[in-house]
């Protein structure tokens, strides 16, 4: 039979009954519209979790570590070449921290494809003091903007200007956290003092505020310039180099390989972040398994349907197959009416996945501790809106596969004996 009659066989017995189309259809509606709203709101907050953290670390990050030296002095005696030395309270050898031949394996970093920039930094242990109060802490000379280029700091800065460190002569951007317990505000003067006994008078220009208690209550910046001449260090100084890739999952690979080649170890992002990752994989896995489950529920809803309405017209499916419709003809007629709803429902649901997910992006979302958020995170990725259209049309499919299945093999003759 041609598809054209079975489609309108198929929307008659849609609106023959209407009440049950609309709640299979709304079933799927709800269904997709809280797996979209769902799905963007979890992702949305993780984006934000993530920025908090991720956002702030390097991809790969260069540095000297302090450790014992590999060979010991005893293995190089001819006498114990080849006895078992077991040595004990072996000390760290003391290298320094400096990579040395810095601005050389920047410029050969930056030459690499797989990189978007690198910024050096020159991390000290500090105490600031203003009166007599004293706080222990860390200060990190950068290059204010490679750091804006790589993390966006000035984010994060809420008072004041990132561009001062540059502008202003032996000046410090110091954290929320410090600034409150300090009693200072920009334009007021703090000594730094360093493990090694150097100290200095910087003006502060500005407060920045990550919305983590940990870094706020420690952190500082101030123009790598500065922090070199705080200690004494030549231009070429810096204790650290900061690299962005442009692909993170590259992270472990480059930096094992950076490492091997410039001889520094190389902390990647994944190695440093291991549990808020997984937290994040978590979370996102939770909001996709709930928003599944939703749309599997409406399934199930329209096969309870469509086995009703199956039931209910065994007479005209006996006429139809009576009247010379194959019972594939049937089963098509009974699949489509599956397939009507889950699109008339799944329509719908992207609309109203969309307008929830709008709403909630404009619910407002204002605490101290995170100063750059204004409203609820919504990730409005489309390919979300893709997924539960799909799943949707899959879902609904299944649905009505096994009644129409079970319609077409409806023996006309024994219903219309039994009538």
């Amino acid at each position: 039979m041609p598809a054209s009659l079975s489609l309108k066989i198929a929307l008659s017995l849609l609106r023959a009954r209407l009440g049950q189309t609309v709640v299979a259809a709304a079933g799927v509606t709800f269904g997709i519209a809280m797996f979209i709203a769902l799905v963007s709101f979890m992702t949305g907050l993780n984006k934000l979790l993530d920025g908090l953290i991720l956002n702030r670390i390097p991809h790969i990050r260069l540095y000297q570590e302090i450790k014992p030296s590999p060979v010991q002095p005893v293995d190089l005696s001819k006498k114990y070449r080849r006895h078992q030395n077991f040595i004990r309270s072996i000390k760290p050898r003391d290298r320094g921290r400096e990579i040395r031949n810095s601005q050389l394996i920047m410029r050969a970093i930056q030459a690499d494809p797989q990189v978007v920039d690198v910024a050096p930094k020159l991390v000290t242990q500090v105490f600031y003091t203003t009166g007599t109060i004293e706080l222990g802490g860390v200060m990190d000379g950068i290059v204010p903007a490679a750091e804006e280029n790589l993390f966006r700091l000035s984010d994060y800065v809420i008072t004041g200007n990132l561009n001062d460190l540059t502008t202003v002569a032996n000046s410090i951007i110091i954290g929320k956290g410090i600034a409150d317990k300090m009693l200072v505000e920009p334009g007021d003067i703090i000594q730094v003092s360093t493990g090694m006994g150097q100290q200095a008078l910087l003006k502060v220009v500005g407060i920045v505020q990550f919305g983590i208690a940990e870094i706020d209550n420690i952190q500082s910046y101030t123009a790598l310039s500065t922090a070199q001449k705080i200690q004494g260090k030549p231009p070429a100084y810096i204790t650290d180099i900061q690299v962005k890739l442009k692909d993170i999952t590259q992270a472990p690979a480059i930096g094992l390989e950076y490492a091997k080649l410039f001889r520094l170890e190389a902390m990647d992002l994944q190695k440093a972040n291991t549990q808020f990752e997984t937290g994040s994989n978590i979370r996102s896995i939770i909001s996709y398994a709930v928003g599944v489950t939703l749309l599997i529920v409406a399934g199930f809803g329209i096969y309870n349907i469509l086995n009703m309405l199956i039931y209910e017209k065994m007479d005209a499916i006996a006429i139809l197959k009576a009247t010379g419709f194959s019972g594939r003809d049937v089963r098509f007629i009974f699949i489509s009416l599956s397939l009507i709803i889950g699109i008339a429902g799944g329509i719908l649901g992207l609309g109203l996945g969309y307008v929830l997910s709008v709403i909630i992006n404009h619910i407002p979302f204002q605490i101290e501790s995170l100063p750059t958020i204004q409203t609820y995170p919504v990730n409005f990725n489309p390919l979300y809106y893709f997924i539960g259209i799909s799943f949707a049309l899959i879902t609904t499919y299944i649905a009505g596969f096994f009644p129409a299945r079970k319609a077409s093999k409806v023996d006309p003759v024994v219903i219309i004996r039994g009538k």
